[in-house]
C-alpha cells in the first residue's frame, strides 16, 4: 500500500478517537468508539481458551473494524437506533471500504457481512462480546451517567447472544449481577 493511502486511512480511522460514545468511563469521561474496539479486541483475545473452535483472529478483526461506520455517522445508542441509521451507516461504511486496495476491501467486506449475517461462530461471538462489553462499561461507570431505562436495559443487555455458550451465559450473569449489585447499592 502506498505510504499516501495509508496515511488517509489511519486519517479517517482516528475520528473514532474522536466520537463519543453514550457510554462513560469511571474517571467520569465519555468513552470513544476507539476505546471500546481495542477492549472489545482485548476481551476477545482474553477468553480465546473458552472458544477453542473459534478463529480468534478473526474475531479481533470483528471488533477492530465493526464499529467504522459511527466514524461517519458518530455513535447512536442500540436503543436509539433505527433501521434507517443502519442503513445509512452501512452505505457509508461500504462506501468508505469500496476505496480501500482490493485485498483490504475484499477482506473487510466478508467481516462485515459475517458479523451481520451472525451465522458463524466468529459472528456470534463478536456479537455477545460487544454487549458484554458495553454492559461492563456501564457498570463501572458511575451510576449517575445512566439515563432511567439502563436500569432495566443493562442487567440483561446482551442476554439473547450469550445463550449459545455456556461460558458466555456464566459471564452475562456475573454482568447482570454487577448491574443489579450497583443499582442496589447506589439506592441504599
Amino acid at each position: 500500500m502506498k505510504p499516501e493511502k495509508l496515511i488517509e486511512i489511519l486519517g479517517t480511522a482516528s475520528k473514532l478517537k474522536e466520537n463519543t460514545r453514550h457510554s462513560w468511563l469511571a474517571n467520569g469521561r465519555r468513552e470513544s468508539v476507539a476505546e471500546h474496539c481495542w477492549r472489545l479486541s482485548l476481551f476477545a483475545y482474553f477468553i480465546k481458551d473458552e472458544f477453542k473452535d473459534a478463529d480468534i483472529d478473526r474475531v479481533i478483526k470483528m471488533c477492530m473494524f465493526h464499529d467504522m461506520g459511527e466514524i461517519f455517522t458518530g455513535d447512536i445508542p442500540s436503543f436509539y437506533k433505527t433501521k434507517s441509521d443502519e442503513k445509512s451507516e452501512n452505505e457509508l461504511l461500504f462506501k468508505w471500504v469500496s476505496s480501500l486496495p482490493s485485498a483490504y476491501r475484499e477482506e473487510l467486506t466478508d467481516i462485515f457481512n459475517e458479523i451481520q449475517e451472525n451465522k458463524t461462530i466468529e459472528a456470534r461471538l463478536f456479537n455477545a462480546l460487544d454487549k458484554l462489553e458495553a454492559a461492563i462499561s456501564h457498570n463501572e461507570a458511575d451510576l449517575d451517567t445512566w439515563i432511567p431505562l439502563e436500569y432495566t436495559l443493562n442487567p440483561e443487555y446482551g442476554y439473547e447472544q450469550c445463550l449459545f455458550s455456556p461460558y458466555l451465559r456464566e459471564l452475562k450473569e456475573k454482568v447482570k449481577q454487577d448491574s443489579l449489585d450497583k443499582i442496589k447499592k447506589e439506592n441504599k
